[in-house]
């Protein structure tokens, strides 16, 4: 066991099984409404950049991989705001409730889990907005167009971080 061809394998094998691992991490983790999936996947990438590039494996073609990567977490974290964004300003939903749908989402996925933080972020919006317009079918009215912003910004955010773990696994495993 001590073929320095053999531990290079091994330690490059585990470096991508841990990368991958980082990537469906924060790809499942987009389910989540306050979990940045995107921003995970991507560090896992700069981690996996930077242990290339200090055992100098990383070509132009990984450097160019990295920054299609890194332009596609950036571009899809603008997207999720704009389409979020769009939906509520058309209710006219504002910032005190969309922070309060937020606050209530984290609390609830540090204290108890993810699972809860996705069922109270719009239990709060909804409570923030009865509170607000006093009218309960309005309140449910905004809290639908927040879940329909976010339903259509997590299936364009999913869909990217698919094409980033393409574009890792091309530069990982062809490049």
């Amino acid at each position: 066991m001590t073929d320095p061809e053999f531990w290079k394998m091994y330690f490059e094998t585990l470096l991508e099984v841990f990368t991958f691992f980082v990537l469906l991490t924060g790809l499942l983790g987009l389910i989540i409404p306050v979990f940045p999936g995107l921003t995970v996947m991507w560090i896992g990438t700069l981690v996996y950049a930077v242990i290339q590039a200090m055992s100098g494996n990383m070509t132009w073609v990984g450097w160019l991989l990295f920054a299609l990567v890194t332009l596609l977490m950036i571009g899809a974290n603008i997207v999720d705001n704009i389409i979020i964004a769009k939906h509520m300003l058309d209710k006219d939903i504002p910032w005190s409730s969309i922070i309060l749908s937020f606050a209530a989402g984290i609390v609830a996925s540090v204290f108890f889990t993810p699972l809860a933080g996705m069922v109270a972020s719009p239990v709060g919006l909804f409570l923030a907005e009865w509170r607000r317009k006093k009218d309960k079918q309005a309140a449910f009215d905004n809290t639908k167009a927040w879940m329909t912003g976010w339903g259509w910004s997590f299936l364009a955010r999913f869909g990217i971080g698919i094409v980033m773990i393409l574009f890792w696994g091309l530069w990982a495993w062809v490049g």
